[in-house]
């Protein structure tokens, strides 16, 4: 699948004159991220060897130099499938297979390559502990299981997902199959040509962008503190982390083609610490692949980079053991059992033990967080995070970890992020001013602030209406993106006071998010330049969910702007492909149903939804939805039915219990009503809208103390 060159010279080039670098990045993890399936290249026992899941038995068999599988395909049909490349080497390898329209599918059995006594040399299963069966998006033959999407640009150089929404077909380029040298460093033609006419005065020796500064640094220790004083993370620190970034984090490719000199915010939408993949005091809680927990670190602040640990050719550990961080802590401080509290030599005196606890990801792939806390029982004890304390200790409580951590430390810091966006996340007391104190707090994780400046528009008042603006207008590429991501809770009429500012940030990522999320009939009519602003970062925001128009996510986002633009039939053809394409897909059906009942036809938004029942994975919005169609309708018996559904389910916002209580409360059930707020206010603890509805209900029945306890409790935030 060769790409167009632009300027590409592959890696066989680079060993010409840099030897050593291209020998140790040989056989590296970059080095054998994918391959053709050949002999030499396939790890897995081909030997007509087979594997059953739920009563579906898949074989692996070879003729020749050809590796195939029968198993399942998208018909849920046993049929035979080549395997066309190897996806990674350690500690599992994946296997590839060609499908039609240019897609690449990930097989969800796969070999476990570590040693036999480690458990490994075995098929297993991804998901072992349900079965997915064929039309699911996780089945091998799913949506989240395409190559050219998921996984494609990391695992290549130079790779072009080259989408056709008219076609839904695939054309995918790379210059190099695996993970080489101009990955990193950037296109390597013009370095050449320079190096060959001996031209010494080209910036960079004709590359874009230097990463010397992944060359090996001396830290000197201070005796006070056993530890290096800290360098500044500022931007010349930038440019080796940023590219490791581009892969190493958790986010998603907006725009295409992107170099190493590009940077992470004009390509890359990367996650804040959001529910689901962080826990609230940024402990990885799903796969985030790094970088969101290496910004969190004292050692990233401190002027660590990635390549102070890891060789950036080989990717090996620079030593092993406690010697790693021997080479910045002095180990007569901290390997020591005053230090660490264990023996000698057992595996909690180890460094990562506590500082760097991993979590299993793909059923076998150990990997250790980057964020290098200290452990904080203590929060365990308050906010019901984990710690690593109890993972090994499994006969102990928080309470006893918190205890004993104090005893040989001293009280912990009570400065930690954590408490805030807690509050943040679940409408705890003094969320406002908790998020607000956050968000000025300089010396906090960007990334933490950035996630404050997500919240805090859930409860903005007077009071802290300046802070977001005064937020809005940073240079932090990740605060700018958190309030850009926040514009969303603010009533549109509000957004364009946060908004402008983002308009004319430098990247663009936070640039053409703040744009999606700003009328332009909502601008200063005053300020040409702002609304040509605006529409040139709508048109780079368009551009980025066309380019991922095979998810649905993004044609959904492409047809609520035509709705927006007025091009109403034309949005309704892209959400009813949408739906076609990805069935399951919740977002589709509702926002549909939501333009025909703008357009006057809900009893067709009805039909819509309906159809929905049955179909999608989580039915809570489409039931909401429907209750309050019905609603409209005048059909309240089935109306209250379906949106004490939504209220019910586990994913339900809070907003769907009041909505429920509300209508409760219509039909003259307000004990009714009360009984579900109150039942709410553990799953939403300090939800305004539920307190403040408890107070009115409980009022109407005359019952003044009880809603004068819910008042004392909106009072305190």
């Amino acid at each position: 699948m060769a790409a167009d060159d632009r300027g590409y010279v592959r890696s066989s080039t680079c060993a010409g004159c840099h030897e050593n670098e291209h020998d140790l990045w040989r056989n590296s993890h970059h080095d054998l991220a994918m391959q053709p399936a050949i002999p030499g290249t396939v790890l897995g026992d081909f030997g007509d060897t087979t594997f059953d899941y739920f009563g579906t038995t898949s074989t692996f068999y070879r003729d020749g130099d050809t590796y195939y599988v029968r198993t399942d395909g998208p018909d849920g049909e046993l049929a035979d499938y080549p395997i066309a490349y190897t996806f990674g080497v350690e500690p599992l390898q994946q296997y590839l297979i060609e499908m039609p329209g240019g897609r690449l599918q990930a097989l969800g059995v796969v070999w476990d390559t570590r040693p036999k006594s480690a458990g490994g040399q075995r098929w297993y299963h991804l998901y072992p502990d349900e079965p997915v069966r064929a039309g699911d998006e996780l089945h091998w033959t799913g949506l989240n299981q395409n190559w050219n999407f998921m996984c494609a640009d990391c695992h290549s150089t130079n790779l072009q997902k080259n989408y056709d929404l008219e076609t839904d077909t695939y054309a995918t380029t790379w210059n190099a199959i695996d993970v080489g040298c101009e990955a990193c460093h950037g296109p390597g033609q013009q370095h050449v040509d320079a190096m060959e006419a001996e031209d010494w005065g080209q910036p960079f020796n004709g590359f874009e962008l230097s990463l010397s500064r992944a060359e090996s640094k001396v830290w000197a220790i201070d005796p006070e503190t056993g530890s290096p004083p800290p360098e500044s993370a500022g931007p010349e620190m930038q440019p080796e982390l940023e590219v490791c970034a581009q892969c190493h984090s958790r986010r998603a490719t907006q725009f295409h083609g992107a170099r190493p000199e590009d940077g992470l915010f004009n390509h890359f939408l990367p996650s804040l610490l959001e529910e689901g993949l962080y826990h609230v005091d940024g402990q990885v809680a799903n796969e985030v692949y790094v970088y969101g927990s290496f910004l969190q670190s004292a050692m990233y602040h401190a002027g660590v980079t990635c390549s102070d640990c890891h060789n950036p050719h080989s990717l090996a550990r620079k030593a092993e053991g406690n010697a790693l961080c021997g080479q910045c802590h002095q180990a007569s401080r901290f390997d020591t059992g005053e230090h660490h509290g264990h023996p000698e030599d057992s595996a909690g005196a180890e460094c990562v033990a506590c500082h760097m606890p991993d979590a299993t990801f793909m059923g076998v792939d150990e990997r250790q967080a980057h964020s290098f806390r200290i452990p904080r029982p203590d929060l365990s004890v308050s906010l019901g995070v984990p710690n690593v304390c109890i993972d090994c200790h499994q006969d102990k409580d928080d309470q006893w970890a918190a205890d004993s951590l104090r005893q040989r430390h001293g009280e912990p810091s009570n400065d930690h992020f954590a408490d805030a966006l807690h509050a943040g996340r679940y409408g705890g007391p003094q969320a406002e001013q908790k998020l607000a104190r956050l968000i000025q707090d300089t010396s906090q994780p960007a990334i933490a602030r950035a996630t404050a400046a997500s919240l805090l528009p859930r409860y903005l008042s007077q009071r802290t209406v300046p802070v977001l603006q005064q937020a809005s207008q940073t240079r932090e590429p990740l605060v700018a993106l958190g309030v850009a991501q926040g514009l969303t809770g603010i009533p549109e009429q509000y957004r364009a006071i946060f908004g402008i500012p983002g308009l004319y940030d430098e990247h663009r990522i936070p640039r053409s998010l703040t744009a999606s999320n700003l009328s332009a009939d909502t601008l200063p009519s005053e300020q040409p330049e702002v609304s040509r602003r605006h529409a040139d970062a709508m048109e780079e925001y368009i551009q980025s969910q066309r380019n991922n128009a095979d998810r649905p996510e993004s044609l959904v986002n492409l047809a609520g702007l035509y709705g927006q633009q007025g091009q109403f039939a034309k949005a309704e053809g892209v959400y009813r492909t949408a739906i076609k394409r990805v069935p399951y897909y919740t977002a589709a059906y509702v926002n549909l149903a939501d333009l025909l009942r703008a357009r006057g036809r809900d009893a067709e938004g009805r039909q819509v939804l309906e159809s929905a029942l049955g179909k999608v994975n989580d039915p809570a919005s489409i039931e909401h939805s429907l209750g309050l169609l019905l609603v409209r309708q005048q059909q309240l018996d089935p109306a209250i039915k379906h949106l004490g559904s939504a209220a019910g389910s586990d994913t339900a916002p809070a907003r769907y219990v009041y909505v429920y209580a509300v209508a409760l409360d219509s039909q003259g059930r307000t004990e009714d009503a009360i009984a579900e707020l109150e039942s709410a206010t553990g799953r939403y603890p300090g939800n305004r809208e539920i307190l403040s509805a408890l107070v009115s209900f409980l009022r109407k029945q005359g019952q003044a103390n009880r809603a004068a306890a819910y008042e004392q409790q909106l009072r305190d935030q």
